[in-house]
């Protein structure tokens, strides 16, 4: 909104100083600081608010040290996020933009989603929460809608260089393979088989399957004080710098790397994001007074996730998200090595001899007595990692 008020005052009364917000660089900038102060100033509050509508965390009793002295700590605190979140990218980010409008979606979308499981959690007394397969319907509605968008929307293009300075731009299904030479994938190619009504099917799907799986991996993760936050964060700042770069015709054609026409506007939606969760860690970080619950978990892996596929890195999920990825194997492994043993050996062997002490992996290190503070720093130190060996791809082609 703001980007549009101050473009009329330069255009109109050359108003001084209001060109600035032409800029994306002065824009994200801004969105980081005021989702920043946003978060620190109404976290309280929002906290205040929700132990005060006694909306604490039901605690079941794992055996991890520390664990029961967290009963009561509130919970729906993903709405701190979601504040912070959308009030700068709506003042800040243009919104005739087509990939802004997907990104609010999908936070809106997830929120409402992870808000439902977490209102049958607390309010209900159920602690289930929402059924999985409603869950999963609405990940792929929303996997439905950012698919449906990319594949037919004409402002979703691709620039291509035609030499001697001139370009065309194409609407295009082509994606970033990493460690190729010629490293691009065309996703027609998966259709290139089936009737033309239907030629949307193989990427609607593989958008579907991405934005699921990154969602409910981020949910997993969200166990233990300031990990979902802070990972998120760490790969929230790696995605602003592929928009960044995906969106400049200098870097783009330094790096050689797809030119996404528009996505430079992204930088401010991912600034957004990142002082969002650092702003939440203000109160997440251990010892936590609130947690973000589904509320904030699922919406965070279904925007990354849905970031991933605007800027088409969508293949590099498994190494940027590698923590989210391995969280979630380290559950899949543990469910699968319990019913192995169980079927061979009963059910009394398979309890006592499990794959891991505990699924997820960070409860499997708590239980080995590592303290949580000293796992999450941990799980952060190799999430930096994962993020810079992605931005270091650029270059290995």
């Amino acid at each position: 909104m703001l980007y549009y008020l101050f473009n009329y005052l330069d255009h109109v009364f050359d108003f001084p100083g209001a060109g600035v917000f032409k800029y994306i660089s002065f824009r994200a900038s801004a969105a980081t600081i005021l989702s920043l102060m946003i978060a620190a100033i109404y976290g309280k509050p929002i906290i205040y608010k929700l132990q005060k509508l006694q909306i604490g965390e039901s605690i079941r009793d794992l055996g991890l040290h520390g664990q029961l002295e967290k009963k009561g700590t509130p919970t729906m605190g993903g709405f701190i996020i979601i504040a912070s979140l959308l009030i700068p990218v709506v003042l800040f980010a243009r919104l005739d933009n087509v990939y802004i409008l997907l990104l609010i979606i999908a936070t809106i979308w997830t929120t409402m989603i992870g808000f439902a499981d977490d209102y049958i959690k607390v309010f209900k007394k159920d602690k289930q929460g929402l059924k999985g397969i409603f869950k999963v319907i609405g990940q792929i509605g929303l996997g439905l809608i950012v698919g449906l968008t990319l594949y037919y929307n004409q402002h979703v293009v691709v620039r291509e260089f035609l030499g001697g300075g001139k370009y065309v731009d194409k609407h295009s299904l082509i994606t970033t393979v990493p460690f190729l030479k010629n490293n691009l994938l065309d996703y027609d190619i998966l259709s290139s088989y089936l009737p033309a009504s239907l030629g949307w099917l193989p990427y609607v799907f593989i958008c579907i399957f991405i934005i699921t799986a990154v969602s409910n991996a981020a949910n997993i993760t969200d166990g233990i004080d300031g990990l979902a936050a802070g990972t998120s964060a760490i790969i929230g700042l790696t995605l602003a710098i592929f928009a960044y770069l995906s969106g400049n015709k200098i870097f783009a054609e330094y790096l050689n790397i797809m030119l996404i026409p528009n996505s430079g506007e992204m930088v401010i939606f991912a600034a957004a994001f990142l002082g969002a969760c650092i702003g939440f860690l203000w109160y997440n970080a251990f010892p936590a007074q609130v947690f973000m619950g589904d509320t904030g978990s699922l919406m965070l892996g279904s925007v990354i996730a849905t970031m991933a596929l605007i800027l088409r890195k969508e293949l590099m999920i498994p190494l940027l998200c590698g923590i989210f990825l391995v969280e979630n194997i380290s559950v899949i492994l543990q469910v699968a090595y319990f019913k192995y043993q169980k079927r061979k050996n009963g059910i009394e062997f398979a309890r006592e001899n499990r794959l891991f002490k505990m699924a997820p992996l960070h409860h499997h290190y708590q239980k080995k007595g590592y303290h949580e503070a000293k796992i999450v720093t941990r799980f952060w130190i190799v999430a930096i990692v994962l993020s810079v060996v992605t931005l270091v791809i650029l270059k290995l082609q």
